[in-house]
């Protein structure tokens, strides 16, 4: 069985990655372009800590279009080298990091310089788990004529506010800079 550490190594750069996405490219540079870190010290501590992160995703996925870029700005500017593995073309590492027991991506692995697994962020941060709740809880039932239509409504809404909405990028950057810090305090 592949370790994390053996998945980063055969991962692309997220800069290589997002450089050939087919889908949510433009999307996913939007928030990159326009999103800016926050002057708050933790580039500076992260500096110190020879990090990796390997995130696992798909270019089809709406939460990866915003979180991806946000991480990508955050590895660059402390220095991390940052690297993807596809959730689809090989199971087996979303598998060992289920939420709810589903391959809900992306999932940001946070390894060491041995490629050892310090912690994991994702899919979302909770702020913006509860945007995506409360558009589900006013689906229809999925047996109801509409649902698909409304689904796809939903989709697209999240979309658009996930390019466009600078405070979901906040919490995205919020919540991992405490998962950050939770693991740089056990260091």
């Amino acid at each position: 069985m592949k370790t994390e550490q053996q998945f980063f190594q055969e991962g692309k750069s997220i800069q290589t990655y997002m450089n050939e996405m087919s889908t949510l490219k433009e999307e996913s540079f939007t928030v990159y372009d326009n999103f800016r870190l926050p002057d708050d010290g933790l580039v500076e501590k992260l500096e110190t800590q020879s990090l990796h992160f390997l995130t696992i995703t798909e270019d089809w996925c709406g939460d990866a279009m915003m979180i991806n870029p946000v991480i990508r700005k955050l590895a660059e500017a402390a220095d991390i080298e940052f690297r993807v593995a596809l959730r689809d073309a090989d199971t087996t590492l979303i598998d060992r990091h289920l939420t709810n027991g589903g391959r809900a991506i992306p999932m940001i692995l946070i390894l060491n310089e041995q490629g050892e697994l310090l912690g994991k962020w994702g899919p979302r941060a909770p702020e913006v788990q509860q945007i995506v709740d409360e558009l589900r809880g006013a689906l229809p039932p999925k047996e109801d004529p509409t649902f698909a239509e409304k689904q796809k409504e939903i989709i697209a809404t999240l979309r658009e506010r996930y390019m466009s909405e600078e405070i979901l990028w906040t919490y995205v950057y919020d919540s991992f800079k405490n998962t950050l810090t939770n693991i740089m305090e056990k260091k």
